[in-house]
């Protein structure tokens, strides 16, 4: 569906453009006067800050952004598959579960219920059961890493995006190399012979709160992952983690310049803090990747 009639011009209402505002970095104009954005190209003259694809109109057009994020973030049919949600994130590299205010970046719920819909509205509904459900499966079959990385929010990574992103070597010992909490230690080794539910973990570490920092300190640094669900005869079936270099093919050493390259192409305009901020790097790398990028070249080619 073309996102002009996505937008609805004439019935929009102003709580949801300024949820969109937030959302993906729109200007205060009717978006259906902004121009379309032509071909993913890098362009000069941006300054050392902002880094931009080029479009067909005004350079700093608020309006364009939106559109064209929009664009690149919402599938043209709404997912309806874990296969469409896993080719889904190949295209995208990363995605936040659910959207949220202020947070700029593409998410699974929108791409299965639009952009107009909020989760949980009416509670537990069909599309938010799939999303529930996909971000158990995806992990589990090796289509996408998922933890809270993108903003420090529960998101999903593509496998090659992860690839591109993971620090180690890709082998169970790789916590040593970092600096980390005996406890994310302590639950690294507890996962050396397979994946364990969270409930197993916590009673490992012994401390609800010790558990959680451990955890946000080994997805910081991507080391474990999700790994699906353990159903059981009653009662809710448990999370289970296990470590990411079993479920997924990393180690090969960081390639910045493919993560650089993708992020770019996904968010269209980026700066260092917002690139910095979303892959959890120091803002000088950041800095330093965008302006390495090459001029005139598709930024994922």
């Amino acid at each position: 569906m073309p996102m002009s009639k996505r937008l609805g011009r004439g019935a929009e209402d102003e709580a949801r453009r300024q949820r969109w505002c937030r959302r993906w970095g729109w200007g205060g104009q009717d978006a259906a006067a902004a121009p379309h954005p032509g071909p993913r190209r890098y362009r000069g003259g941006m300054g050392r800050d902002r880094v931009r694809l080029g479009t067909a109109g005004p350079a700093d057009g608020g309006d364009a952004l939106g559109r064209a994020r929009g664009d690149r973030w919402l599938p043209t049919r709404l997912l309806t598959s874990v296969d469409e949600a896993a080719e889904y994130l190949d295209g995208v590299g990363f995605a936040v579960l659910f959207p949220a205010e202020r947070i700029q970046a593409p998410s699974l719920w929108e791409a299965v219920a639009g952009a107009d819909a909020v989760p949980f509205a009416a509670g537990m509904g069909p599309a938010e059961s799939q999303v529930w459900t996909w971000k158990d499966e995806l992990p589990r079959a090796g289509l996408a890493w998922y933890g809270k990385f993108v903003y420090q929010r529960a998101s999903l990574l593509s496998p090659r995006l992860l690839a591109a992103l993971y620090t180690g070597r890709g082998e169970p010992t790789d916590h040593e190399a970092f600096e980390l909490p005996d406890e994310a230690h302590r639950v690294v080794e507890a996962l050396m012979t397979g994946p364990l539910s969270t409930a197993a973990l916590r009673e490992i570490v012994g401390d609800r709160g010790r558990y959680d920092r451990a955890m946000v300190a080994l997805q910081r640094h991507l080391l474990v992952t999700s790994a699906g669900v353990r159903e059981y005869r009653t009662g809710w079936p448990a999370t289970l983690v296990d470590l990411t270099c079993r479920l997924f093919d990393v180690g090969g050493g960081p390639d910045h310049s493919y993560a650089t390259r993708r992020f770019l192409d996904t968010m269209v305009e980026a700066t260092p803090g917002q690139l910095a901020r979303t892959y959890r790097w120091p803002v000088g790398t950041a800095r330093t990747q965008l302006d390495a990028l090459p001029r005139g070249r598709h930024p994922t080619a």
